[in-house]
């Protein structure tokens, strides 16, 4: 049984990391949601769109919000609490006490922990969730009066497939037009050309289609029956009407299409797997394809096309603890409406029917299925690896706190903005890379976890030593640990 004064020191380091923690969440969260508001506000004031749908639009930009900033959060409450700590010689007392920096570390990794797991849910249940719900919104928004949606200098699809317009202006206040160039292609058997100086757009009353007035121009026409027949016409105004642009708010009841940042982590498993198998299915493909051409060619008699187990591969732990969690709240009626498996399936083997293709199709159908599982298996990796990032964070930002105490705010701000940009820019970069199929999905999301552990560990140690925490550092220190190096090189050299 653990002693009453380490039960207190434990619960004295822990209320110490939760005003830090909290104020540092809801400042990093408020201060990316305004600018995000700032980027995205006057896009959606334009469109005529009730109140409420653009609150809802930034209401659900916050979950992806949190899920970047809460490992921020921990490495900014770490390093804010151990850093006065240290400066008021708190820690001094404790070490002088024989309180080891591994015990003053073990709450601060459990809390980490906690909030580590935290953010592991939040990222697989609910910002997939709310990222399809957004995501739908955005469409919904975009379908709704596109003009205002319109670039210039810049080819636009007002109707899909049919109907594109070029403009050098546009003026989306008075939806006034310069330097218009139109491409008809709604006639499959005619396609026009249409340009003029200037023009105007309009909507019919009911807002379903969309009128353009144009001014001092020319049409260029020619039809396939004719090919060598091409017509020129000059007008000073001509009026046209595009039927079907739609310009009320209509919400989508039910998407079905889901994207790797709309799935939780046991439905990309799913995909990943029916992945492998099209990667498996396309080498026996191609192996039988080279057989059967070296018989052929040795005049030997065909074997028949080999058999391709096609068994469901068996859930993860985890995706099999969510369906039960998932069968204990669902009512009865709903599971029996949806037939959902718990296991394993039953043993499948499909013959193999195969056509003879070249070997460049086998190799882009191989990178096909190859990348197709790799994106899925990158964004998998970097749930897990965003919401380690609490644990590591944890580890780096005490010693440094302690190590540099005299740093203050300063080393509070500057280290996590550095830490910051390094870990996400990583990110970013090694998402690129997994896709690519550059880098594997597992070092192209954990690359920068490992980096930061790899530096925390020698921090680490060196507070462990007696009297590291007695004198303290500022940031000339700092400095001098972090690039001191590079000045005796060049000495030497």
């Amino acid at each position: 049984m653990a002693r009453p004064t380490v039960r207190i020191l434990s619960r004295y380091i822990l209320r110490q990391h939760i005003p830090p923690l909290l104020y540092a969440l809801a400042a990093l969260t408020f201060a990316m949601l305004v600018n995000q508001v700032a980027k995205q506000f006057g896009n959606f004031v334009g469109k005529g769109l009730p109140w409420g749908v653009i609150f809802e639009v930034f209401a659900l930009s916050i979950p992806f919000i949190v899920a970047m900033t809460l490992p921020m959060a921990v490495l900014v409450a770490v390093l804010y609490t151990f850093s006065h700590l240290a400066a008021d010689n708190e820690v001094t007392a404790m070490k002088a006490s024989g309180i080891s920096v591994v015990r003053i570390l073990a709450p601060v990794l459990g809390g980490a922990t906690l909030i580590g797991a935290i953010a592991f849910l939040w990222n697989d249940q609910i910002l997939p969730r709310s990222n399809h719900t957004l995501r739908t919104l955005l469409v919904d928004i975009q379908r709704k009066k596109p003009t205002f949606q319109l670039k210039e200098q810049v080819i636009n699809e007002v109707v899909a497939g049919q109907f594109f317009l070029r403009a050098a202006r546009i003026d989306p206040a008075s939806n006034a037009l310069s330097d218009v160039t139109i491409y008809d292609l709604e006639d499959p058997d005619r396609r026009r050309i249409i340009m003029a100086d200037s023009g105007r757009m309009a909507y019919s009353a009911g807002g379903t289609d969309l009128y353009l007035t144009l001014r001092d121009g020319e049409m260029h026409e020619i039809k396939r029956t004719e090919p060598g027949h091409f017509n020129r016409t000059f007008y000073q105004v001509n009026r046209i009407k595009v039927a079907g642009v739609s310009n009320t708010f209509e919400p989508t009841k039910n998407d079905e299409y889901r994207g790797d940042r709309e799935m939780t982590i046991c439905a990309m498993q799913d995909v990943v797997a029916r992945a492998r198998e099209d990667l498996e299915r396309v080498r026996t493909e191609a192996l039988t394809a080279v057989s059967a051409e070296l018989r052929h060619a040795a005049k030997l008699v065909q074997l028949p096309p080999p058999a391709i187990d096609t068994t469901p591969s068996r859930p993860s732990r985890y995706c099999v603890l969510l369906g039960a969690i998932k069968r204990l709240v669902t009512p009865r009626a709903a599971q029996a409406a949806q037939a959902t498996p718990s296991g394993q399936g039953p043993r499948t083997v499909t013959n193999l029917a195969y056509t003879a293709q070249t070997p460049s199709a086998y190799n882009q159908r191989l990178r096909a299925a190859r990348q197709r599982a790799a994106i899925y298996e990158v964004e998998i990796q970097k749930k897990l690896a965003i919401s380690a990032a609490c644990v590591i964070f944890a580890l780096l930002g005490m010693p440094l706190a302690i190590r540099y105490p005299r740093g203050g705010v300063g080393l509070v701000i500057g280290t996590s903005l550095a830490v910051f940009s390094v870990y996400y820019v990583g990110l970013i970069g090694g998402e690129e890379l997994g896709d690519r199929l550059i880098v594997p999905p597992f070092f192209a999301m954990w690359t920068p976890n490992l980096i930061f552990l790899i530096v925390a560990i020698p921090l680490l140690l060196s507070v462990r030593r007696a009297g590291s925490t007695a004198h303290g550092g500022d940031w000339d220190e700092l400095k001098e640990t972090l690039f001191g190096w590079v000045g005796k090189i060049r000495k030497r050299l």
